[in-house]
Formats: structure tokens, sequence, C-alpha cells
């Protein structure tokens, strides 16, 4: 017997600006809710191709992370009382993934990934990649999955991220930052 999904309705906490705590009140209602200088930015569950490419890349990030750092997807970032993320993909020091319970600061991210979908394209390349400069994220990748795919990598420079290098399908990226791993970026979609 199928499961009827919820009628509930997500109350907001009273008006905007919100916080990071109005944040963590809301419901598990199935949302990624995020909080963007207090605004309040509410996102659908990822996409089947989408999740695919998050797994694929987790599990390259993986096999090449040293032992000092982690791999995770989908959690809390926060920058301020304010700003709250929730990237594709971080990579953290691995004494702050024993330490952290529900949120991440934003110094604790070395990179921050967000697989592109028709409905984040704008928000990942423009919000997000001024948000994560300002959070003082090192290195932010983005990947378009309708363009081959391609991977796009930001790398910071003082507060915002220099023009970013693109990499097509078909060809093997090797990178240093936040540590040495290679891969094609046709690796992420799976035929």
């Amino acid at each position: 017997m199928a499961i009827e999904p919820t009628t509930k309705r997500t109350v907001l906490p009273g008006p905007a600006p919100y916080t990071v705590d109005d944040l963590l009140k809301l419901p598990d209602d199935g949302n990624r809710y995020e909080l963007f200088n207090g605004s309040l930015v509410v996102s659908p569950a990822p996409t089947p191709p989408h999740q695919d490419a998050i797994f694929l890349l987790q599990t390259i990030l993986y096999q090449a992370v040293p032992r000092h750092l982690k791999v995770l997807s989908t959690v809390n970032v926060r920058k301020s009382d304010r700003d709250l993320y929730i990237p594709d993909i971080v990579v953290l020091p691995r004494d702050r993934f024993k330490e952290t319970k529900l949120e991440f600061s934003s110094n604790d991210v070395a990179l921050a990934v967000e697989i592109g979908s028709p409905s984040t394209r704008a928000r990942d390349r423009g919000m997000k990649t001024e948000a994560y400069a300002s959070a003082g994220i090192p290195n932010y990748w983005r990947v378009e999955l309708d363009e081959g795919p391609t991977l796009y990598v930001y790398e910071l420079d003082g507060d915002s991220y220099k023009p970013p290098t693109a990499y097509k399908a078909g060809t093997t990226v090797t990178l240093s930052a936040p540590y040495p791993v290679s891969f094609d970026p046709a690796d992420l979609v799976e035929d």
C-alpha cells in the first residue's frame, strides 16, 4: 500500500528576515530550506539524475580523500545567524566531522559542490557563487549535467572567486585542491 504524501502545510515562523534558529524549527517535509542573508530559499528534493551525480562524484572524491579530510553530502553549513547553506557535497576536516552534530561552520569547508539542475541553475551560478566566496570557502565546484556534463572549478581570490575553469566531458581533469583527484566529468552520468 502506497503512503500518501502529507497534506500538512509548512508554516513560516513569522515575517522575513529569518534566522538559522527559525529555519531549524521547520518540519522535515522533503524540501531543502536554505537562508541567504535572512531570505528563505526552498528547493524540492533533487531529481534522480541529480542524486546519481552527487553519489558518483562523492564516490570519486571519497576514493582519493586523504585521511585528515571527510567527504559528505547535503549537510548544513552555517556562515552566520542569517546564512545557512546546504551544498550537494562538501569536503571538511575529519576532526570537525567527529565534533559536529547539526551544522558545520563555513570556515570548516574546504570544498563545496553543487550539481546544477534547471530549478537551481541561476542560484548555483549567481547567488551560491557569491555566498560561498563571501563565506570564505576556498574551492567551489559546479557541475552542469546538461552540458555534457561540464565541471566548473572556482578558486577563491580574496573575497571573490576567480573566473571558473571549465572542464568538458571527455577530458581527464586533474585537480590539486582541496586534494589531488583526477576524473572525467563524463564519469558523473551513467549511460
